[in-house]
């Protein structure tokens, strides 16, 4: 068995900075939105722009319900363990995610209240503060990555079905790869295989023959986008090979078992 790598950390205040950032990001664009563009169809059916932004809201607001939790115990759950965990509860948020729309059709009015509240309770929360999920218990820093990836994915999302373009922050982008490579290598332990994505992660994984010197006989290299809709099921391992936005070479680069990584 390949020893497991250290996990990767993350800085607390680049976090934050960012996560604020691409959120006044999604912010100024869905109050730009008209009723027609809300209603847009999204890729994520059958959720329109409209449920789209309500569920960036809900992403967000996690923070609010965690901080204003009680404190758990202990930390049960690691980054590359999260994006495994959600799927079980697909069901239920794409339900919450209707219901929110609803309920705030000033989605802009919703966003800067939680925004607000984000930042009173990051402000007052204590260094080395837990936080409970219903997939486990994990330190705020960690939870507050995920947010990032959440919204690097659905501002993505949020591109290719209103077509504006939005920026991603690229401490967020950086963010949101490093994980998302990280998972791949505790899905799949092993050093036969090199996952590159440029700039901002290089991961080994899959079991086999290790490489001691030069080029490893297996690699795999893409963009940081590209690996995102990867790992998130928005594009196909196929698709992103044919179009040359992936490339990999050795018998061991083939990625298609592993991906997604989540949903």
């Amino acid at each position: 068995m390949p020893p497991k790598p250290r996990p990767r950390t993350y800085d607390p205040a680049k976090t934050r900075k960012a996560l604020f950032a691409q959120f006044a990001t999604v912010r100024e664009a869905v109050r730009g939105l008209d009723e027609a563009q809300l209603a847009r169809a999204t890729d994520l059916e059958p959720w329109s722009v409209r449920e789209l932004a309500a569920h960036i809201g809900m992403a967000m607001n996690a923070v609010v319900r965690a901080l204003e939790a009680e404190e758990p115990r202990k930390a049960e759950l690691t980054l590359d363990r999260y994006p495994s965990t959600s799927a079980p509860y697909a069901g239920a948020i794409a339900e919450t995610v209707q219901t929110l729309a609803e309920q705030h059709p000033d989605l802009d009015a919703w966003y800067g209240e939680i925004g607000d509240r984000i930042g009173e309770l990051l402000a007052a929360a204590p260094a080395g503060r837990l936080i409970q999920m219903r997939t486990g218990a994990m330190t705020l820093e960690d939870f507050l990555v995920t947010r990032l990836v959440e919204l690097v994915v659905h501002t993505d999302d949020f591109n290719r079905a209103t077509g504006l373009g939005l920026p991603i922050d690229r401490q967020a982008l950086a963010a949101c790869t490093r994980m998302l490579a990280d998972t791949l290598a505790a899905k799949a332990p092993g050093a036969s295989t090199e996952v590159r994505i440029p700039p901002y992660a290089v991961v080994q994984c899959i079991e086999g023959p290790r490489h001691t010197r030069g080029t490893p006989p297996n690699v795999v290299e893409t963009d940081p986008l590209t690996w995102v809709r990867l790992a998130t099921g928005r594009t196909s391992w196929a698709d992103a090979v044919d179009a040359a936005a992936v490339s990999a070479s050795g018998e061991r680069a083939d990625l298609s078992g592993l991906l997604p990584l989540m949903g």
